[in-house]
């Protein structure tokens, strides 16, 4: 699969914002990976339509996933850290959300909370002028 993954993805290159002097104003060293889910056939269906709710935020129009990387100074150096990221981010997404399992509070935190919100109340009661109530 990971192989699969990493013959769909294209890079293009662009110059680096933020400081740097010289070097970033005439180097390309910032990488963009670019990976269209719908045309991927390293995922099946279902992992397909799991990807695509989780990752709505983040997709384009034509369901195309930009991830960019400029820390790096040099090209190879973003490149490798961008794929990995890619690698990453998708193994994570393909496996499905743990079920969340109701829970309530125990006793012991209920009365905790109730007794602190006495504290308080008496507290802010104490703050009061003597003869108003």
């Amino acid at each position: 699969m990971k192989d699969q993954l990493l013959k769909e993805i294209t890079f293009t290159t662009s110059r680096s914002s933020g400081p740097g002097g010289q070097h970033v104003n005439k180097t390309e060293s910032r990488v963009t990976l670019q990976w269209r889910l719908e045309e991927t056939t390293a995922l099946t269906g279902e992992e397909k339509v799991l990807v695509r709710r989780r990752l709505r935020s983040r997709l384009t129009g034509e369901s195309e996933l930009l991830l960019s990387c400029q820390s790096g100074r040099s090209q190879v150096q973003n490149k490798e850290e961008v794929t990995e990221r890619f690698l990453e981010l998708i193994e994570k997404l393909r496996k499905p959300p743990k079920k969340r399992h109701k829970t309530k509070p125990s006793k012991a935190s209920i009365e905790r909370r109730l007794k602190a919100k006495k504290v308080r109340g008496e507290r802010k009661r104490g703050r009061s002028r003597p003869g108003e109530e």
